[in-house]
């Protein structure tokens, strides 16, 4: 049974995914993060930069004791070795393939989309620049998803793979973000395909109970410190 540290946010998505869809036994350990759950000294020693997902898996391939994980891309890597490559092409060009756009989606897709979340939906009022400089770049990256979807069927070529799994949930939240997939018709074929496959509808089913996905939440003062300011920066001390 792996632990699964998680909120329901686009990157915990992928991981829940995965699972669900290697259909591996699994518990999610849901955390509040506007309490501050994440900034606890014991998460620190599963995941030492202190964000989530992260898993403990008490039975990793070699026998040693529980494993615990970081890093939600290297969690989807380290799934698929142990589960025999699953959902990784098994030839050296598409496997090559999908780590180059999982890497894309987390060194860009999802760093930019993430801070044009931010400064959308959460930052204070009268910020133009950052809200234009993360939504157009944004945006760029979802006509570079286009034409990648454009020219093959996934994102890997002609496999689902962990590159799919890791983008997907990040494309289902851009309406937050105020972008419409109106003009991405490729990207809509894909993302319409995906969300019909069993293991992403079960990996997707938990969602946040308090509704932050509206503009602007209002936050108090400890819960917006417990998420960006003086108590995250501690955390990491």
């Amino acid at each position: 049974m792996i632990d699964v540290h998680f909120v329901p946010t686009p990157n915990g998505h992928k991981v829940s995914i995965m699972l669900a869809e290697l259909d591996v036994p699994h518990r999610l350990i849901q955390y509040n993060m506007l309490a501050g759950d994440h900034l606890k000294e014991e998460f620190r020693h599963i995941s030492p930069n202190g964000k989530l997902p992260a898993i403990v898996d008490p039975a990793p391939k070699d026998g040693g004791p529980p494993f615990p994980l970081f890093e939600s891309g290297a969690i989807l890597f380290y799934l698929s070795e142990k589960h025999d490559n699953a959902f990784m092409p098994n030839d050296l060009r598409g496997r090559s393939l999908a780590q180059q756009w999982l890497m894309w989606q987390m060194a860009g897709f999802g760093p930019m989309h993430g801070q044009a979340h931010h400064f959308i939906r959460y930052a204070p009022e009268g910020q133009d620049y950052p809200i234009n400089r993360y939504r157009n770049e944004a945006i760029r990256l979802l006509n570079v998803l286009e034409q990648r979807l454009h020219d093959a069927a996934y994102m890997a070529g002609d496999e689902y793979s962990v590159a799919d799994m890791a983008t997907w949930p990040w494309v289902s939240a851009v309406r937050a973000i105020q972008v419409d997939l109106e003009p991405y018709p490729s990207i809509r074929r894909w993302h319409a395909e995906i969300g019909q496959r069993p293991g992403v509808q079960r990996g997707t089913e938990v969602t946040n109970e308090r509704n932050l996905a509206k503009l602007r939440p209002k936050l108090n003062e400890e819960e917006w410190s417990n998420l960006f300011g003086e108590n995250m920066l501690r955390s990491g001390q």
